[in-house]
Formats: structure tokens, sequence, C-alpha cells
């Protein structure tokens, strides 16, 4: 099977994954979901609220190691092979423009279309209603990953009540179009950063596209007055300069120029090659190797010391991720002080209002209740109810001290009170919280 083959299935099963995993859920959270609405981190199943967001460092860690790690042992597989650019141009180019519309040649990138016929002004009319019907649906599956589509399907409802959620898949799909139609390959040459990061982490045992020059042969030298020249052929070079391999480039590289930061590893060239080098019974000239393995002759393995330490980081990494993550908290609590400091009673007690909110992070409906440990205060008001799984209350939390106590001071203190909130069904579901008890001086009691 061909790179080509392999990579329009590869383009298939990452698009059918991305497009399905806002709709997955495991026990009512979702598989990855960031609701900026709801403060919370949905991730395979488990819900983080915004508080618990400590797993975030890990997961990032693992996406900068795991990136630098595939580049430095593959290459730029995922530009060739899962981003998002490459697969857009291939679903506009070579779907859209090539194959439904026989507007361009697949085979032949370098060549463009005569606009000066009405016909092809009339496909390329056809092409951009297409993509940006495409662009549409790409964006509005892009937002899924921020807002439950249990809700956008509610908000689809009443669109005039959302229109900043409709502008901005509006301005999403705009992007795209003018990114596939208008910045094309110039996007991964020019803008994107990681091809000026990629060169710093290859070395001779990186996996990338090579020209295979002991059987090709050296098809450009540098000379003095251009900065590559043609050189004469030897009877034992292979090489039959029909260019397949450079006409079928998306990037518009000549690939027998060596390593140069434009190529994307879509391996295109050594599909082009093959083929031309199978009418002659021999084998490409143009592989996906190392240049060791393929220049060298070099037998390499993927343990090489720098990637066994990128496996040592991704699996610590990977460990520490899952150990945060099982130590989420069953709840969540927040305990504010309203404006007014304290007040004092006819009888001499003082007591201290607060706002106390409580979110219920288990998978079913309990009734929380609060308790002090320091037996000088007591809980005044506090109504207990019932949290439904995944949902939050505010409550009106007054403390009071029981009597008067002897602080004998000049001016207002604070007192650190510790405050346990359970579940009154399992008393195994609590969590304990530190807030400040303003007492005033003793002055104030006169």
């Amino acid at each position: 099977m061909s790179y080509t083959k392999k990579r329009y299935i590869t383009y298939i099963l990452i698009s059918t994954f991305i497009m399905v995993v806002p709709f997955i859920t495991i026990n009512g959270n979702h598989l990855l979901l960031l609701s900026f609405e709801k403060l919370q981190f949905h991730f395979m199943g488990f819900a983080f609220n915004v508080d618990e967001l400590f797993i975030m460092p890990f997961l990032l860690m693992l996406l900068f190691i795991g990136i630098f790690a595939i580049t430095a042992m593959f290459g730029r597989v995922w530009c060739g092979w899962a981003c998002p650019q490459t697969i857009f141009r291939v679903i506009y180019r070579d779907l859209i423009e090539g194959t439904l519309l026989d507007l361009s040649e697949i085979k032949n990138k370098q060549k463009t279309a005569d606009y000066s016929k009405i016909s092809n002004l009339i496909k390329k009319s056809i092409a951009i209603v297409l993509w940006f019907i495409i662009s549409v649906v790409i964006s509005t599956n892009f937002i899924l990953y921020f807002v439950p589509t249990e809700d956008f399907f509610l908000y689809m409802q009443t669109p005039s009540e959302h229109i900043f959620m409709i502008l901005f898949i509006l301005s999403v799909a705009g992007f795209l179009v003018f990114d596939i139609l208008i910045m094309k390959e110039n996007f991964c040459v020019y803008v994107c950063p990681y091809s000026r990061v990629q060169t710093i982490l290859y070395d001779d045992d990186t996996k990338q596209v090579i020209y295979d020059t002991n059987r090709g042969g050296d098809i450009y030298n540098s000379g003095e007055k251009s900065i590559f020249n043609v050189k004469q052929w030897s009877s034992n070079e292979e090489c039959t300069t029909c260019e397949a391999c450079v006409k079928v480039c998306p990037t518009h590289i000549d690939i027998r120029k060596g390593l140069q930061i434009e190529c994307i590893n879509c391996l295109e060239c050594s599909d082009a090659c093959s083929t031309v080098m199978g009418k002659l019974g021999k084998k490409s000239l143009v592989n996906w190797g190392s240049t060791n393995s393929v220049l060298n002759k070099i037998t390499t393995s993927i343990f090489t010391k720098r990637n066994n330490m990128y496996f040592i980081a991704l699996i610590l990494t990977v460990i520490l991720a899952v150990v945060f993550a099982n130590k989420q908290e069953p709840i969540l609590a927040h305990i504010n002080k309203t404006t007014t400091l304290y007040s004092i009673k006819k009888d001499q007690t003082v007591t201290n209002n607060f706002i106390l909110t409580i979110h219920n992070n288990k998978n079913q409906t309990y009734t929380y209740d609060i308790k002090l440990d320091d037996e000088r205060f007591f809980v005044k008001r506090f109504a207990t109810k019932e949290i439904k799984a995944g949902k939050e209350a505010k409550f009106i939390l007054i403390l009071s001290s029981k009597n008067r106590l002897s602080l004998d001071t000049k001016k207002d203190s604070i007192l650190k009170l510790n405050v346990t909130i359970y579940a009154k069904e399992d008393n195994s579901i609590a969590i304990s919280r530190e807030l400040s008890f303003i007492y005033p001086s003793d002055n104030s009691f006169k």
C-alpha cells in the first residue's frame, strides 16, 4: 500500500475521531471538554472544577514532550499525517478541486488551472462554496469542545439569544476559508513555528524523507554562479530526472536537495518515485528513514539515549497525571465573608455572616451539613438541602460565639475556625475549610 493511501486512511480515522469525541460521555461526563461557562474541564470521563485544574499542567507537559519526542524520532510526521492544516488542504485540493471538480491535478501540484475559461471559474466558485460549508461544520465541531453538545443544541433553538456563539463559528469558518484558499501551504512554511523548531530536534537517527544519493546521485552541487547547478551524470546513478517528486510536492520543494524546513513528511514524493522506478524494476530513491539507515547504512534503534530520556519523561508525566487525577475532591467549597464584619447581640455574643458555595463532585445526590471544631462557636444558621450530582448550591452561613470571649484585646481579632462539610448519607464524603471569624475588641462591647 502506498504512503498516500495510508495517509488517506489515517486522515479518515483522525477526522472521524475528532468529530465524534464531543458526543462521547462516560458516567455523564464528556470524554474531552473545556467549559468556560461551567468552569469545568472534562477528561476521560472525569470532571474537574476550576479549582482542580492541577491536572492541566501535566497534560500540557505530556503534549509538548510528546511532540518533541515524536519529532526527534520520526521527524515532521505530525505535519504530514495528523495536522489539521494538511488534512484540510488535502480535502480541498485533492478531494474537491482534484477529484470532484477536475480543476487541478493531484499528481502535479505545481500546475494551476486556467482561470481564463468560464468553466474553470464556475468550478472554482463551486469549490469555494463547498469548502465554506465544510468549514462551518468544522468550526461547529470545534466549539463543541468548549460548549457541551446538550447545551449547544439547546442554544441553537434560540439563535438570537446566542449571537456571540454564532459569530464565533462564522469567524472560525472564515479563517479556514482564508487559510486553505489563500495561505495554502505558505502557512506551514512561513507561519507555523513548528517548522522552525523541528530542525533543532533532528539528528542522524531521526526518521525523515531522504533522497538516497548513494543510488540516485547528487543532483545538485554548489557552484560559483548559482546556488544549485545540475551536475553531469555517471552511469551508476539511477535518478532519471523525471521530476515526478518535484511536481507532486505540496510545499513546492525538490527533496533531492536534502533536508528542508518546508518538507512536511507527507511522502508523496516517495510514492511518485516508486511509480517511476517501479517501471524499471527498482525501489524508490526517496525513503522515509534516518540518515544513518539510508545513507550511512548503519542499523539504528529507536531506543537511543536521547529517546530513552523522552520515554522516561513521558511515563513519569502520565503517572503523575493519573495520581493527581485520582485525588479529586468529592466536594468543592467556597466560603466568602459578607460586607458586614460582625454583629454584637444583646447577650454579648458575636455573629459573622458568610456565603457558602458547595459543589457536589459525586455521581449521586447528597444532603450536605457542616460542623465546627471549635467548641466556643456554633452554627446559628445553615439550612441543609440536597445537591444533585455535578451541581452546586449556595447557602447563608451564620456562625456565632456561645458567650463573650475573654480575649482582652484593644482591636478586632481574626480567629481561624475549621469548618467540616460532609454528606449526611456518607460521612466519609467530607472536606475541611478554614475561615476567618472577626471578633470585636473589648471597647466595642461598651
